[in-house]
């Protein structure tokens, strides 16, 4: 049975750039027998985090703040820079009291992608530094996301502050002080001790969340797709806008392995909780961008898997980082 739970996990991992889209369109086709999962999606969240706080120790975060500047990098690409060109970007096309533009700009706040931690792996970044951003960044965001949709938009849209804060609390900021705690308790074995099964299952349950939040949206979707027009081509620059930030870090950054792990932590959100916050608390109209970014996001993940590949025989690369013709990084 664990080896089934392991290959299964293996197979979702390797194809989940096409699990993703697939499950968003089977939850517009069958859009009304999944809707009533709706309440089920903050507790298959909830789970989701508590899996991926389970694989990192106090001693990953400790390390990660010993590198202030790969973090301070991701912050600022996720929560600064990519918010303001959202916002700037969306206003142009639609004005700042669109929905949409609320949309652009939520898909920039949320935290960092736990899927990106995959891409980092397979693409030889530092593992440890992204797991570790994340789960900050997830640990943060009942103050981040508040602040940054207050900061863009004040009261032109009602918002309840204080009950955001305390639902991400507890969906995100208390599964994952658990997840964290777990895995010291059991000095770091539960996360491979239960991988056969928690592995496959915690994907499931965010292809699941993906799935149940697309049936959600499907009938306002359908009465807007005139604007998908200009929607979606909004959207492709956004989520490449993400992907450049992140990969401009070469010029301040000399290691590949940050590098890697700057470009797809800037570039991936944590599209699942974008779709829980827009349908939770804002028009059904701003989860349409963050809809459109899941079938976007994991695509462009592989077109920057293999321009990270390019890079190092790149000769300006091999200028910024100092790396001689003739030698090999250690990672």
């Amino acid at each position: 049975m664990s080896s089934f739970g392991i290959r299964l996990n293996a197979v979702i991992e390797k194809y989940l750039s096409l699990f993703v889209p697939v499950c968003l369109i089977l939850g517009f086709l069958f859009s009304g027998g999944l809707k009533g999962g709706v309440p089920w999606v903050p507790f298959l969240f909830a789970y989701l985090t508590f899996v991926m706080a389970t694989g990192c120790s106090w001693a990953q975060i400790r390390q990660a703040f010993r590198m202030p500047m790969p973090m301070l990098i991701i912050f600022a690409a996720a929560h600064v820079i990519a918010p303001v060109a959202a916002y700037a970007l969306g206003t142009a096309f639609f004005g700042s009291q669109s929905p949409y533009v609320v949309g652009f700009v939520l898909f920039t706040v949320i935290p960092l992608g736990v899927s990106s931690i995959i891409w980092i792996g397979l693409s030889k970044g530092s593992v440890p530094l992204a797991l570790s951003m994340v789960v900050l960044d997830s640990a943060l965001s009942p103050f981040v996301i508040p602040v940054e949709v207050s900061l863009f938009f004040g009261a032109d849209i009602e918002f309840d502050h204080v009950k955001v804060m305390l639902d991400l609390i507890k969906i995100i900021v208390v599964p994952t002080i658990l997840g964290v705690m777990v895995n010291e308790l059991s000095k770091g074995t539960f996360k491979s001790w239960s991988a056969p099964f928690c592995a496959p299952t915690s994907k499931i349950a965010m292809i699941t969340v993906v799935a149940i939040n697309a049936a959600a949206i499907q009938p306002y979707v359908m009465q807007m797709k005139n604007d998908m027009l200009v929607v979606i081509p909004l959207v492709v620059v956004m989520v490449v806008f993400c992907y450049l930030i992140g990969f401009a870090s070469m010029f301040l950054l000399k290691e590949k392995e940050l590098i890697v792990a700057v470009s797809f932590s800037s570039g991936m959100r944590n599209i699942s909780l974008g779709l829980v916050l827009a349908l939770a608390y804002f028009e059904p109209l701003t989860a349409v961008p963050v809809v459109l970014s899941i079938l976007i996001q994991q695509p462009f993940a592989t077109l920057n898997h293999y321009a990270l590949k390019k890079l190092e025989h790149t000769r300006l690369y091999k200028k910024l980082t100092r790396i001689p013709q003739n030698e090999t990084l250690r990672y």
